[in-house]
C-alpha cells in the first residue's frame, strides 16, 4: 500500500490533494463532498475586507443613520437582532465547515488595511480555522512604488499579524516578484509557516465595440503548472517553509511532477469545478498507480527527488537550458527561413 500522507504548514495530511479557495469549499455540504473524495483538507473562499467594509456601510446608512420623523424616537434605532454581516456570515461558515469535517480548514484571507489583516486574523483564528492563507491580491500599479516597497508590503502584514495569532500562515504569491527565492526566504524569516505557489492574476480585457474594460474569468490549463513546478524545484532544500503548487494541476502527470520537484501539497479548483469533487479520487488513484508501477513506498520517497539540488542536470532549471531550447528549434519541412 502506497503512503500518500504529507505534511503541510504542521499539519498531518492523508493526502497530498488540496481543494482551494472556490465556491466549491463554501459550504460544509460542498466540503464534505470533496473530503468523500478524497480531499486532506479545504482552502475557504477569500475573506475579502471590501465586502466587510461595504456591509458595515450598508448597516450605518440603514440602521444606524436612519430617519422615524419624530425626532424623539430617532434616538431608539434597535439593530435586528438577526442581522448579520459579511464577517458574522464567513465566520459562521467557517465554524459549520470546521464542524463537519475531519480534514484541516484553511480560511483565506484577502485584506486591504493593516488593521483589517490582523483583527480578521484573530477572528478566524478564534473561529476554528486550522491555519491561515494570506491572499495578498496586490497589483502594483503605482509606478513611483519599487519592487522592495511592494515585498516589504507582503512582509509587514506577514509581521503583523504573526504577533496576534498562534495558526501557522501560509502566504500564496505571485509569479512576478523579480527575486522569487530571496523573497520567499524573508518571508520565512518573518514567521510564514509555507507559500503557495502561484496566484493567478486574471487579465481584463478590452470589448472593442463598447470600448469597455470588461473582466475575463478563464480557468488554469497544464501547461501552467510548468511556472510553478519550476520555481518549486528551485526552492526545495534551501527554504524549511512548506511549498504548496497552486495553478494547473489538473491530472496525475502534473501532481507527481510537482511533488518530484518537492511541493508537500497540490491545490486543486479548475479541474474541480470542470469535473466534480470526482477529480480528486481520479487523481488520487492515477498517483498511487503510478507509484506502485515505479516501486515507490510512499510521498516522502518521491518528494524532491528531482528538485534543483537533486536533478541530474541542475543547469536544466536555469539559463543555461534556456539557451539550448532555442538552439533545439527546427524549421517544419517546407517552410522557408
Amino acid at each position: 500500500m502506497v503512503d500518500l500522507s504529507t505534511q503541510y504548514l504542521g499539519l498531518e495530511l492523508s493526502g497530498p490533494l488540496v481543494p482551494s479557495s472556490s465556491p466549491l469549499t463554501r459550504t460544509a455540504e460542498s466540503c464534505r463532498s470533496l473530503e468523500d473524495a478524497g480531499a486532506a483538507a479545504v482552502v475557504m473562499p477569500s475573506l475579502f475586507e471590501e465586502e466587510i467594509l461595504e456591509s458595515e456601510n450598508i448597516a450605518a446608512r440603514f440602521l444606524h443613520e436612519q430617519e422615524t420623523g419624530f425626532g424623539e424616537a430617532d434616538s431608539f434605532l434597535p439593530v435586528p437582532d438577526n442581522y448579520r454581516d459579511a464577517l458574522d456570515e464567513y465566520l459562521e461558515n467557517l465554524t459549520a465547515i470546521k464542524t463537519s469535517l475531519d480534514i484541516p480548514v484553511i480560511a483565506s484571507l484577502n485584506g486591504v488595511s493593516g488593521d483589517g489583516w490582523v483583527s480578521y486574523g484573530k477572528k478566524l483564528e478564534q473561529a476554528g480555522a486550522d491555519a491561515l492563507e494570506l491572499n495578498v491580491y496586490y497589483v502594483a500599479a503605482d509606478i513611483s512604488e519599487s519592487a522592495a516597497m511592494v515585498e516589504e508590503r507582503y512582509i509587514k502584514v506577514l509581521s503583523e499579524l504573526r504577533r496576534h495569532v498562534q495558526i501557522p500562515v501560509t502566504m500564496k504569491l505571485s509569479p512576478q516578484f523579480s527575486s522569487v527565492g530571496c523573497f520567499v526566504r524573508s518571508l520565512e524569516v518573518a514567521g510564514a509557516g509555507g507559500v503557495s505557489l502561484f496566484n493567478r492574476f486574471y487579465q481584463p480585457d478590452i470589448d472593442l465595440e463598447t470600448r469597455e474594460v470588461a473582466p475575463v474569468l478563464s480557468l488554469s490549463t497544464p501547461y501552467e503548472a510548468l511556472l510553478r513546478i519550476h520555481w518549486l524545484a528551485i526552492l526545495y532544500g534551501r527554504v524549511q517553509l512548506s511549498l504548496a503548487a497552486t495553478g494547473g494541476f489538473h491530472d496525475a502527470r502534473e501532481s507527481l511532477k510537482a511533488i518530484m520537484a518537492g511541493a508537500d501539497i497540490i491545490h486543486l479548483c479548475s479541474v474541480l469545478l470542470h469535473d466534480g469533487p470526482q477529480a480528486i479520487s481520479r487523481i488520487r488513484d492515477d498517483m498511487t498507480r503510478w507509484m506502485e508501477e515505479n516501486e515507490y513506498d510512499s510521498l516522502q520517497q518521491l518528494k524532491g527527488c528531482v528538485s534543483q539540488q537533486h536533478a541530474i542536470d541542475p543547469a536544466a532549471f536555469t539559463r543555461t537550458n534556456y539557451v539550448k531550447l532555442l538552439d533545439s528549434f527546427r524549421t517544419p519541412a517546407g517552410v522557408r527561413r
